[in-house]
């Protein structure tokens, strides 16, 4: 019955788009992420985790037996179930929507597989400039439906339980996918582009930043009720290079989404900025009007206050290697850290995306610790 009813909301979804506010969605039970968010007061510190939704549960595993991994993304009914799976065992305090940050380089026409054990691959990635003329940006995010379809199908999933979280990559970071032709440890091809095509790198910069702040701008009509950008490549730019090949363009996408939301007098939703190994730019990161800055796990959480002063909520940090400790240890480092942050301008999580193998019971400790430590 309740696959049924889901799929008549999808179908009403394709065929009738309408703002999120007339979308009739249930109010809201637990908001302590939103009220973070924004400075307010919560009633306890929330607490979610990056990729939740993923290899580390049982459950994720036998849907993609029977599914390979793009499909779920496109597919709304499997992307809402696997988006559920995690609130299913857990209290957390959040959800948010399974995708992949790759979706924009596909809209963008070019081929994304996801090869076991290897991760995303790219078969003809961009070898030099005059690539950039295969990339189709016109109607990009009109090949991003799903994802909105997606995220209004699970805002009524989840009856309120929880705020529903959209995100995209940073253009930075899908530059370096897009050139790499996946995941990198050097980003030596893309940033040989910096140093050799500059011209053509912030072509290619401008150009994903305008189909990111349309895609962003389309999830926040779907529902989405907090943004998050990945900014997951950044340790690979030293300080000068990632303020000037990052910061503009990540200000630039929470400008104009702004702005855009605002002249069609839709509400502003809070936007987290995490820019994995940028710790050493917290103070340019507090600049750029952004809610929310995530910290990675080197980032010591009082000095991060410091440089970020009192106005933006930090977001972070437990190393996810620390998830293979015993409960103890993990209920002590997390107990530690929210202890760190402090209840005001705090959502805890981790430093980065939680690993296939870390053991459930603890997700369930991190998620107990946190309730408890304040």
């Amino acid at each position: 019955m309740h696959c049924f009813i889901n799929k008549i909301i999808c179908l009403m979804i394709i065929f009738v788009r309408l703002s999120a506010e007339e979308y009739n969605f249930p109010i809201l039970k637990n908001d302590n992420l939103l009220r973070a968010a924004r400075g307010e007061a919560v009633d306890r510190v929330p607490v979610w985790v990056m990729r939740q939704a993923g290899r580390y549960l049982p459950e994720f595993q036998e849907v993609r037996k029977q599914h390979d991994f793009f499909t779920i993304c496109r597919t709304p009914e499997l992307a809402c179930e696997v988006t559920m799976q995690p609130l299913r065992r857990f209290d957390l305090d959040a959800s948010i929507i399974f995708s992949d940050i790759l979706v924009i380089p596909q809209a963008l026409g070019m081929t994304v597989e996801m090869h076991p054990g290897v991760g995303p691959v790219f078969p003809e990635p961009l070898q030099s400039p005059a690539d950039l003329a295969k990339l189709t940006p016109e109607g990009a995010v009109g090949r991003l439906t799903y994802v909105g379809d997606a995220i209004t199908m699970m805002r009524h999933m989840l009856d309120g339980r929880v705020p529903l979280i959209g995100f995209t990559g940073a253009p930075w970071t899908l530059m370096g996918y897009m050139i790499e032709g996946g995941g990198s440890k050097t980003m030596a091809k893309s940033k040989a582009w910096l140093s050799d095509y500059p011209d053509d790198a912030k072509k290619l910069l401008s150009m994903l930043t305008e189909s990111i702040v349309d895609y962003l701008e389309m999830q926040v009509k779907a529902g989405a009720q907090l943004l998050q950008i990945f900014e997951s490549s950044a340790e690979h730019l030293p300080k000068e290079d990632f303020l000037k090949w990052s910061v503009p363009y990540i200000k630039e996408i929470r400008d104009k989404l702004t702005q855009r939301l605002q002249q069609q007098s839709i509400p502003i939703v809070p936007m987290t900025i995490f820019a994995k190994g940028a710790g050493h730019s917290l103070k340019e990161q507090a600049a750029l009007g952004y809610d929310v800055i995530g910290l990675d796990w080197t980032v010591d959480p009082i000095e991060a206050r410091k440089e970020v002063g009192p106005n933006i909520t930090l977001q972070g940090n437990l190393d996810p290697q620390d998830m293979y400790k015993t409960p103890e240890e993990i209920r002590a480092l997390t107990t530690e850290m929210v202890q760190k942050f402090g209840k005001e301008r705090y959502i805890a999580n981790l430093g980065h995306g939680i690993t296939p193998q870390t053991p459930i019971v603890s997700m369930e400790t991190l998620v107990d610790a946190v309730h408890k430590a304040l």
